[in-house]
């Protein structure tokens, strides 16, 4: 018996392999055939003779495949990476323009017509929500293109971003109903939403890694047994191919601060058909950049260098999306969390910035955006009731759900253009901190 190994280019996915796998073995002098997208190789075991390269190349060329007795060399333009590059960079300016310029003039609720849930959805889809949602997509981008083979056609490998999407529309609208016939606001805990997003975060991180091309993560991947990936590679089977149209609809229930905005304005709307069209318009609104996001993952996979590049580049981008949302949960959890508090506070003790008393209560004042909260510094005094007046100038997502869990339970919603009172009375000394729900925007509290 004679093994030999050949290297092959156009081969990066997992239904590439399956297809070789599956022609060469039904050679009658073959044995066995291993194909690896990973490395570019398949090593072929004959029982006598073997097959050349001409031979290989013919019987693949309607695949596109090419095979070589020696490695191909592959020489990544600079052009290339500028161009892949300048993608990612204009996506982030497009999340910075719209976060920053428009992110203070856009509200929404239960009044708003569909298009302000729309418009709502767009800056959602570039803001916040993307670091959840749009760092899932790309995570998974990578696996969904490996149920398809070079010779599929660009429509073909974007079904999956495409079911994604249908199943985030479908599940907002049918959910929304339901969430407009209950007429009552669900409470989620932070400790549950917070475990919850490190959860998927980390989830992140384990495919990020995988995309970056890390040797000790390429073992782990989530991929199914590959009897199972033959089923699903066979197009007379399209069962294995819900799971995007599944893990759209589950988005629903990820906890992103402006996906909660609209799910409590749907809950106080008391309107099922209200209900359903505040969230699916505000999915609809998402749809866009998602849907960018998942066809340029498709068009770099499409060629082996530029899918190398791009996986690259995405995985450092989920990443940054992935340690993001852990650093503002750990601090909503109470780990790395800015807090010093102490039975006395002989520092800092002058009374001169202390706030005015006004009825027996402390009084102090800020104002909420969408990025910031102003002042971020207050000082108050222990024992003394405080009345914390807060003026909603824009703050949309998680800005409007306010949080400060050493000083008081719950959290504040704020409402657009509106002055909200939060009161409670300090009962120990020292540095305590408040954020935004998500932990994003936060500032501090000194009691003395």
């Amino acid at each position: 018996m004679n093994q030999k190994k050949y290297y092959v280019r156009g081969m990066h996915c997992k239904s590439c392999e399956i297809l070789i796998e599956k022609e060469l073995s039904e050679l009658n002098h073959v044995k066995s055939v291993k194909a690896s997208a990973v490395k570019d190789t398949v090593d072929i075991e004959f029982s006598d003779g073997y097959v050349s390269v001409a031979s290989l190349n013919s019987m693949f060329k309607k695949e596109g495949y090419t095979f070589s007795e020696k490695p191909f060399e592959d020489s990544t333009m600079f052009e290339d990476y500028l161009i892949a590059a300048s993608i990612i960079l204009l996506l982030a300016g497009i999340f910075i323009f719209i976060k920053f310029v428009f992110g203070n003039s856009v509200g929404v609720t239960a009044d708003s017509p569909w298009y302000a849930f729309f418009v709502f959805g767009l800056i959602a889809g570039s803001s916040s929500c993307a670091a959840l949602v749009g760092g899932l997509v790309l995570s998974m981008s990578k696996q969904w293109n490996e149920l398809h083979g070079i010779q599929d056609s660009f429509f073909e490998k974007l079904k999956p971003h495409l079911m994604f999407n249908i199943g985030r529309l479908i599940s907002y609208a049918v959910l929304g109903f339901l969430l407009g016939l209950i007429g009552v606001e669900l409470k989620f805990s932070l400790t549950f939403t917070s475990v919850l997003i490190i959860g998927v975060s980390l989830l992140m991180i384990l495919l990020a890694l995988q995309m970056i091309g890390v040797g000790a993560f390429k073992k782990f991947q989530l991929t199914l047994p590959r009897f199972m990936s033959r089923y699903i590679a066979d197009e007379q089977n399209f069962q294995g191919k819900y799971m995007p149209f599944l893990l759209g609809a589950l988005t629903f229930f990820l906890p992103c601060g402006f996906t909660l905005t609209v799910q409590s304005i749907a809950l106080i709307s008391g309107n099922p058909v209200k209900a359903a069209i505040m969230l699916f318009f505000f999915a609809l609104g998402t749809l866009p950049i998602l849907l960018a996001i998942g066809m340029m993952s498709v068009k770099f996979n499409q060629n082996k260098k530029l899918s190398k590049m791009f996986s690259l580049i995405a995985g450092v981008v989920v990443l940054f999306f992935a340690f993001y949302n852990i650093n503002s949960q750990l601090k909503i959890l109470g780990i790395g969390k800015i807090v010093n508090s102490s039975s006395s506070s002989s520092s800092s003790s002058n009374a001169s910035d202390l706030p005015e008393v006004v009825d027996g209560k402390q009084v102090i004042k800020m104002d909420a955006t969408s990025y910031s909260y102003s002042p971020d510094y207050f000082k108050i005094k222990k024992g003394i009731p405080v009345r914390w007046e807060i003026t909603n100038k824009g703050a949309q997502g998680c800005t409007n759900s306010l949080i400060a869990p050493d000083l008081f339970d719950g959290n504040v919603i704020l409402s657009l253009n509106k002055t909200t009172a939060k009161e409670f009375t300090p009962e120990k000394t020292g540095t305590f901190w408040f954020s935004c729900s998500m932990g994003m925007v936060t500032g501090t509290i000194d009691v003395i």
